[in-house]
């Protein structure tokens, strides 16, 4: 099968940040000290070394003693990013007010995030030697061919500052993690998803100690120091990124797996016997993954290294061929509830190896991709080993979860407006968990659409390519899946080209609302439905300058294929695929019924009689509504397989709800079926009997019967007499009451569905409500007993989870006047078991979280009868840095509840802050977080005046900016949606408006570094490509960027002076043939002398189309007439190498930038010209210094009526070169005319023919407004004088000069500067045909630097 071919990778996405450096192999050589806590050693890369001579790495938290190429010392430079001054002045004026606050955390976040994209360990790769014979190389023109790799080693010896990030010690216990961009804070490296590459890795230890690491092991090696030291040696000999090198070392206890070799588990000696029990099952899973994929597991061993839950991060974290997870999931043989949990984390933990670790995606917008085949793996397993009933109720569950919260751009997939936007933080918190939901739902589709047969033999390909010996791909892409699907899965094009937009690259689920009639006499039903999108129209176009194609659209436009109807008859069950997803949202279809009636006589009901059901559907109209005995109907259901994700309401009769609840053996159905009967407004016998016969039937599904149980406390209620409550209390007492004695038996857990299902009930009954909206005397009673008279002896099982579940049930309960003499013996119980359990702890305390929940709980609801001083005081012992991590955090949580009802949201605010300061593991930060925006987001659904103290947003503003936020990415995240709930804003990166991010003078986010290769990046800096090989512009993009990266990290503490650059935008009416031309622009090596000198302000220029076929380009000879301008006072340097060529949906050509020092400019107040709406101060420029503010549209003269960046040239030449385009541009049309004969019927042909009928639509609709715009005076004249600005460039051969009068501009040292311009006259004689040309200027600014 041929290999599909890649696509382009967008250059400013793909561009790696560290100019063209490529690492080919690292080799990383440690020695850890657990006793002193301290790391030291070094790290040796093979790189190609970009042309500039420079690479960037990342590096933080490390101390750089030395750096070596080629084993020669070099110069380097070595800027951490974390290194944040006090702030307290300079969030001042940003807490004035919630928006403001919530303006400035974006904006210190985002700047956070770009800095952290950008290297900040540079290193000269090149020696006086090698200057010299790059320079003698680029006399002449060198293609790009014969260019050769220049593959250097460089060495770094360093040492690890500070072990609070990406590497953290506890004990004797050192571990890293795998957060976002952290793998640079143990290790220099470039820490980018985009470069892969093979490790060596060495490890030096205590004799006692084990190093676990990626790879296979080698050998280990026994010094002869005294005490002697072991070091392990790992080799990684599949390329991966920085991200999944990890490191565990301690006193580990190993256990080989008995059934396969290449799996290790170990864990600290204490939890060995739960090791052992925990991972039975796991070589199952193992073997059955290497089955479905037909392939050997990628890496030479897998290893899964289990921590206290103190030191790690999160439950699970992925390393090549390693897994480091929380000693929190193991169990032993007599627990129960963790058992199924444990499973699915360890499957999908060794499904990441295969994709996301082994297969990496191609880009961020393909990340999508390999979480959902891991999470599909995953499913597989669950549905193998745990049964289908437990994999369809899960997916159930999480695309109900998906339907609900997909309505923003924040959860499409593959969008690269949000994947710019989130900066790698989609994978955290709830969003992360739905985008890894919705990524398994659209697989599953996909597998639904062409089979589960066709499905495996892609993930098959996808890996037999990967492993193959001559040239294997290691990478992903969404596009490439798609032509899996198309070529494998023998799915049609236009069917994937339609699909893949609207589900992966776009948000919004579709919602169906559903009613049905049945006609007796044409035998048919007629099913109403009306077709709804989850995502509103508002989020669709909240994302200014969103691309239509990959971002949400209209809910009416639709989804692909047709959705099944399933009808259950008399005479048996029939699919009906016949409603579309897309077309009118209304539709009206008629099936037809294979079921007949035998015919009889219809009688008349009588006056006032009801049918059964007929009152409940209430768009059926009255003359086809009859009992069940006039229809063949016993049910029917919409999208049975689940092949779709979508929402759907249903609305039929109650008795069919109750027919597919008792005679529908799928689970989705019945959960449906309850879910449709717990919702109706009034509960008849029949209802509530329905419900009991599923609860007390042991062959149904146990989770659906624990849905059935609440259920029936919901309908329990005086209109039915309690009826529910008497089901449950009966169905409890008989499985687990003497009915001699009538107390509860001896606990028996054997059967498990049967104590889940018991376990639930106590909570279900607590649940119950009587007219007075209190628990009824006898549920209360009913709880107590259970606690009171539990008795576990001679169980083989532990009964923790079921006395928690009961403590539980205790805080749901609502005490009354009839019940409240009952709350001492309750809270007597729970104090009883928070001492035993505190004499003898209970597995992860659940037993003490349990009841500090519900002690919290009672004081909530009885603050009115308890003194909420005396509670807190109860539960702040459990606070002690000694208690376990479990219960701390969930006494945290519970005193953060408790301040939150008492005093306010700014109180709890104020004490979350401190208990993140007392906090020591970030696992524990993470949910104090997640519990403090949770707290935000009731606050916002209340009606509450309360204010929130400029103080504390100036506390959470230094938070998340603090070397603790910084240590903990998934805190600074919370912190972030913190102050944006706190605003009434979503808590996402997505959508936020950039040009509302303030960067204020003392507000900057991030220190300027000092930048000394500024004068040898000039100096070794090749000649530009002649202007007719535009190609060779790619080959030395490193130029660019590594000038681009001295402006970035300079931190010169003069006093530097204003730079003005303009931007000259072509016409959008510029002609095709004339594109090619100006491919190629140059760029001034005057900006590296100049990247120190002050602060700049950016104007960009519009002007319109040339006439002359000759660019605006500058050659190779022309750069020091370019730089003839040598005053400091009145500089301007010609800069043109950012020029863009017009891409087929830009209005405007190429740029042409030019930079000017603006010292000598007149300054001129013009307060009314300031106030204008057309002038727009940007204060906030971002990492891309792409956005400029237009103040104002200038005309131009020319000189004689040239063209732009021409001289004189004779009317002969002119017109020559005019018959010459039009015989070109007739030649080229007769080209195209044969080349698409052929193509006239295909889909794809005709849209991009309708495209470009658009497109020059645009341009004729832009060409008029700018010839109506030339006459339009652009500014009142508001002054007594006008100085003119004449601005001369020359040029070899050319002239231009570039009059404008009266043109002023305002520019302070101390503040942004402000434009003023006045009115601007031109006078212009251009030639005929020709326009004259129109400049718009923009003003960017940046601050001024003191020293």
């Amino acid at each position: 099968m041929a290999k599909p071919r890649k696509p382009k990778p967008d250059p400013e996405d793909s561009k790696p940040a560290n100019s063209g450096a490529v690492v080919r192999h690292q080799k990383l050589c440690l020695s850890i000290d657990t006793n002193l806590r301290r790391i030291y050693g070094y790290t040796e890369l093979e790189i190609e070394v970009p042309d500039i001579g420079i690479v960037g790495l990342h590096a933080e938290n490390l101390g750089i003693e030395s750096v070596l190429v080629e084993g020669e010392p070099t110069e380097f430079e070595y800027y951490p990013h974390n290194q944040v001054a006090d702030s307290e002045k300079r969030w001042g004026s940003a807490a004035s007010s919630l928006s403001s606050a919530a303006d400035a955390a974006a904006a210190a976040y985002v700047t956070a995030l770009e800095m952290e994209l950008m290297p900040n360990f540079l290193i000269n790769c090149c020696n006086k030697m090698h200057i010299e014979q790059i320079n003698t190389e680029n006399n002449g023109v060198q293609s790009s061919a014969e260019v050769k790799q220049n593959v250097k080693s460089v060495r770094v010896n360093y040492w690890v500052e500070k072990m609070e990030t990406g590497i953290h010690f506890e004990d004797n216990v050192v571990h890293t993690d795998n957060q976002i961009r952290r793998a640079r804070c143990w290790f220099p490296c470039i820490d980018d998803n985009n470069q892969r590459c093979c490790y060596d890795l060495e490890f030096t230890v205590a004799h006692n100690l084990v190093a676990v690491s990626n790879g296979s092991l080698l050998y280990q090696v026994l010094s002869k120091d005294d005490p002697p030291r072991k070091t392990y040696v790992y080799r990684v000999d599949v390329p991966v990124t920085a991200q999944w090198i990890s490191l565990a070392v301690g006193p580990f206890e190993i256990l080989p797996d008995q059934h396969n070799g290449l799996v290790s588990h170990m864990c600290l000696p204490p939890n060995l016997p739960k090791l052992r029990n925990t991972v039975e099952f796991f070589h199952s899973a193992f073997s059955d993954y290497e089955q479905y994929l037909d392939a050997k597991f990628p890496f030479g061993s897998y290893k899964q290294v289990f921590l206290a839950p103190e030191m790690a991060i999160s439950s699970s974290t992925f390393g090549a061929s390693l897994s480091i997870l929380s000693s929190q999931v193991l169990f032993d043989e007599k627990v129960i509830d963790q058992t199924i949990d444990t499973c699915i984390k360890l499957a999908f933990a060794l499904a990441r190896q295969w994709f996301g670790v082994y297969i990496t995606p191609e880009a961020p917008t393909d990340e999508w991709l390999l979480d959902g085949l891991a999470g599909f793996l995953t499913d597989l397993f669950i549905k193998k080993f745990l049964g289908n009933n437990e994999a369809q109720y899960r997916r159930y569950k999480a695309n109900c979860a998906v339907c609900k919260a997909d309505d923003s751009g924040a959860t499409a997939l593959s969008s690269s407006f949000a994947c710019k936007d989130l900066y790698g933080t989609h994978s955290i918190g709830l969003n992360g968990k739905i985008r890894s939901w919705k990524s398994v739902a659209i697989l599953q589709m996909l597998e639904k659409q062409m089979g589960p047969d066709f499905f495996k033999k892609i993930l098959q390909a996808i890996i037999s390519r990967a492993q193959g010996t001559t040239c294997p791909v290691r990478s992903l892409s969404t596009k490439e899946f798609r032509h899996f699907a198309n070529k494998i899965g023998n799915l049609e094009r236009p069917f994937l080209k339609e699909f893949f937009p609207r589900w992966v690259g776009s948000h919004g689920c579709p919602v169906l609302r559903m009613g049905f009639s049945y006609n007796k006499r044409k035998n048919i039903i007629e099913l109403a439905v009306l077709r709804e999108c989850t995502a509103t129209l508002d989020s669709s176009v909240s994302v200014p300058n969103a691309n239509p194609d990959s971002e949400n659209r209209d809910g009416d436009i639709g989804w692909p294929g047709v959705m099944t109807v399933r009808v259950y008859e008399l005479d048996g069950m029939s699919d009906h695929p016949d409603l579309p997803m897309s077309g009118d949202a209304w539709q009206l279809l008629e099936i037809a019924c294979h079921s007949k009636l035998a015919a009889r006589r219809y009688q008349k009901p009588k006056k006032g009689s009801k049918p059964d059901g007929s009152d409940d559907n209430g768009d059926t109209p009255s003359l086809d509504v009859r009992s069940s005995v006039d229809s063949p109907l016993l049910w029917i259901r919409a999208d049975p397989e689940m092949e779709y994700l979508a929402e759907i309401h249903f609305n039929q009769p109650v008795q069919m709800w109750i027919n597919q609840l008792e005679k529908d053996e799928d689970v989705v159905a019945q959960a449906q079926a309850i879910a449709a009967l717990e919702s109706l407004p009034e509960f008849s016998p029949s209802v509530v009997n329905a419900l009991n016969n599923f609860l007390t039937d042991s062959k149904a599904f146990w989770r659906v019967r624990i849905e059935a149980a609440f259920a029936l406390a919901n309908t329990s209620s005086e209109e039915t007499d309690l009826a529910g409550l008497q089901h449950l209390v009966r169905f409890y007492k008989s499985q687990r009451f003497d009915a001699d004695i009538g107390l509860p038996k001896p606990n028996d857990f054997r059967d498990f569905p049967e104590y889940f299902v018991l376990e639930a009930i106590p909570r279900a009954i607590a649940m119950v409500r009587a007219a007075d909206k209190k628990s009824p005397r006898e549920a209360v009673e009913f709880v107590l007993q259970l606690l009171k008279y539990n008795d576990n002896n001679g169980n083989p099982y532990s009964d923790v989870f079921w006395l928690a579940a009961l403590v539980l049930s205790v805080g749901e309960l609502e005490f009354g006047q009839q019940s409240i003499f009952l709350l001492s013996s309750l809270l007597k119980r729970i104090d009883r078991l928070l001492q035993f359990d505190r004499l003898m702890p209970s597995y992860n305390g659940i037993l003490t979280i349990s009841c500090i929940r519900t002690l919290a709980q009672i004081a909530l609801k009885l603050s009115g009868f308890i003194h909420l001083d005396h509670v807190c005081e109860l539960i702040k012992p459990f606070r002690d840095c000694k208690t376990i991590w479990q219960v701390r955090i969930e006494a945290s949580r519970a005193l953060l509840d408790l301040e939150f009802n008492c005093n306010g949201i700014n109180a709890a605010l104020l004490l979350f802050i401190k208990y993140i300061e007392e906090e020591h593991s970030l696992r524990g930060q993470l949910k104090l977080g997640v519990h403090a925006m949770r707290l935000c987001q009731i606050r916002g659904g209340l009606v509450s005046n309360e204010n929130i103290k400029s103080t504390t947003l100036v506390a959470l503003l230094q938070l998340s900016e603090s070397r603790t936020a910084f240590n903990n990415v998934s805190l600074r995240h919370y912190l972030f949606c913190i102050l944006q709930v706190l605003a009434g804003r979503t808590p996402t990166l997505y959508g936020v408006p950039k040009d509302k991010l303030r960067r204020m003078g003392d507000v900057e986010i991030c220190n300027e570094q000092k930048n000394h290769f500024a004068a040898l990046v000039a100096e070794i800096k090749p000649p530009e490509p002649p202007a007719d090989n535009p190609n060779l512009l790619h080959d030395n993009l490193a130029i660019p960027e590594a000038s681009k990266g001295v402006d970035t990290v300079s931190n010169s503490h003069e006093r530097k002076t204003a730079v003005v650059k303009i931007r000259v935008k072509q016409s959008g009416t510029t002609s095709k043939a004339e594109e090619g031309d100006d491919a190629t622009v140059e760029r001034s090596q005057g900006r590296h002398h100049d990247a120190d000198r002050g602060a700049t302000s950016s104007v960009s220029v519009d002007a319109p189309q040339r006439n002359s076929a000759e660019a605006v380009s500058i050659s190779n000879q022309n750069i020091e007439e370019v730089n003839s301008f040598h005053d400091h006072g009145s500089r301007i340097t010609a800069s043109i190498g950012s020029a863009k060529i017009a891409s087929e949906g830009d209005n405007f050509g190429k740029e042409l930038q030019c930079t000017a020092d603006s010292s000598n400019v007149a300054v001129c107040p013009q307060p009314d010209i300031a106030s204008s709406p057309s002038i727009i101060q940007d204060n906030y420029i971002d990492a891309e210094g792409r956005k400029f503010a237009s103040l104002q549209t200038l005309s131009v003269s020319r000189q004689d009526g040239g063209s732009l960046g021409t001289g004189d040239s004779p009317n002969r030449g002119k017109e020559k070169k005019k018959k010459d385009k039009e015989k070109k541009k007739d030649k080229e049309k007769k080209r195209k005319r044969e080349d698409h004969k052929g193509h006239r019927d295909d889909p794809e042909y005709l849209e991009k023919k309708r495209l470009k009928k658009e497109r020059k639509q645009k341009e004729k609709e832009m060409a008029k407004l700018l010839s109506e715009a030339k006459t339009t005076p652009t500014t009142e004249l508001r002054g007594k004088k006008e100085e003119t600005t004449s601005l001369t460039r020359e040029l070899p051969g050319k002239k231009e000069e570039l009059v404008t009068k009266s043109a002023t501009v305002q520019l302070k040292p101390s503040v942004p500067p402000k434009a003023a311009i006045t009115k601007s006259e031109t006078r212009t004689e251009p030639t005929e045909g020709t326009s004259a040309p129109k400049f718009r200027i923009k003003i960017k600014n940046k601050s001024l630097n003191k020293s």
